[in-house]
């Protein structure tokens, strides 16, 4: 008898119906998006190592040294970005399925109790987890909308979906981080108000740059510091009016726009002047972290869209 029940069950499995056909179609969707945000989440990571493996970097933490900080070093950052890996999927998902804000925020803080937890405290990539995130929201949107991935498709998006909720955030005085105790003593620009103004410094300063250099010399490196040293002439950025105050900002503007002036990795000795501002930021305990994050983002935006053609299928 177990024999001839066990072979009605194969039986039955063998003449069960197909499914409806749109089940099938939904299935293949459902995997098509869930594969889609796997691939964004890896070059979310892999466009912070793109930022963190970049040298010279002044005042920053890199895989040669550790810049102006005493608290972290490269072994930091690749705890971070390990346990950021299945953010940017959630949050990639989430923009899919046209989450409002206030979803995005709270996967946001759940990430950074993650990095804070993977890194003993300390703070790696607070910025590059609001911004980032944002733009894989903005990602997974389009693709689930069918729209062509490009900077202004993401930047649109971005502000459509998400601008006025990013206003009122970056308005708010709830927070005590030291983005925002700076940007209020010195009115400078933070995480918030980019965001709400569709990461201006992304998309207007570090992506040209970063393509324009890309353009001319096909160097990756090169393209990076090119990129990196704009958004340091362009940017208020909060972390080094924490560190340095406005003596501070001035001196990392000015040497940044030195760089530029002189034709940044164009010019021969461009090495030996970064490494310079290096050695002074240094000296001097300046570390412009949100020009850091912002890069971030600009490797990932030019990943979306430049590189990849607007699609990531190849990723």
């Amino acid at each position: 008898m177990a024999g001839i029940a066990t072979h009605a069950m194969q039986v039955s499995e063998w003449i069960r119906p197909y499914p409806p056909a749109e089940d099938a179609h939904r299935e293949r969707k459902l995997a098509a998006a869930h594969a889609f945000c796997a691939r964004l989440g890896r070059l979310a990571v892999r466009s912070l190592y793109d930022e963190l493996t970049l040298y010279p970097k002044p005042g920053l933490v890199s895989l040669v040294d550790n810049g102006s900080h005493r608290d972290m070093n490269a072994e930091t950052f690749m705890r971070s970005l390990f346990a950021l890996r299945h953010y940017f999927i959630r949050i990639a998902k989430a923009g899919a399925d046209g989450a409002a804000f206030t979803e995005l925020r709270q996967l946001g803080i759940d990430a950074e109790q993650k990095m804070l937890h993977a890194t003993r405290g300390i703070n790696t990539h607070r910025g590059a987890i609001f911004c980032l995130g944002l733009l894989c929201a903005a990602a997974g949107y389009c693709h689930a909308h069918r729209i062509r991935l490009s900077p202004q498709a993401l930047r649109a998006v971005l502000l459509m979906e998400w601008g006025q909720a990013l206003t009122i955030h970056a308005r708010a005085t709830d927070g005590s981080s030291h983005g925002l105790q700076v940007a209020a003593r010195h009115a400078a620009s933070g995480a918030r108000e980019e965001a709400a103004l569709g990461l201006p410094s992304v998309f207007e300063v570090a992506l040209p740059a970063l393509q324009s250099t890309l353009e001319t010399r096909a160097c990756w490196e090169r393209a990076r510091i090119d990129a990196l040293f704009a958004l340091m002439a362009y940017v208020s950025d909060t972390n080094v009016y924490y560190r340095g105050g406005t003596t501070g900002a001035a001196m990392v503007r000015s040497m940044a726009q030195e760089f530029l002036v002189r034709g940044g990795t164009a010019h021969a000795q461009w090495k030996t002047y970064a490494l310079e501002c290096h050695r002074q930021f240094i000296s001097r305990k300046l570390s412009p972290g949100g020009a850091a994050d912002l890069l971030a983002a600009a490797c990932l935006v030019h990943r979306l869209t430049y590189r990849l053609g607007g699609t990531i299928a190849a990723a």
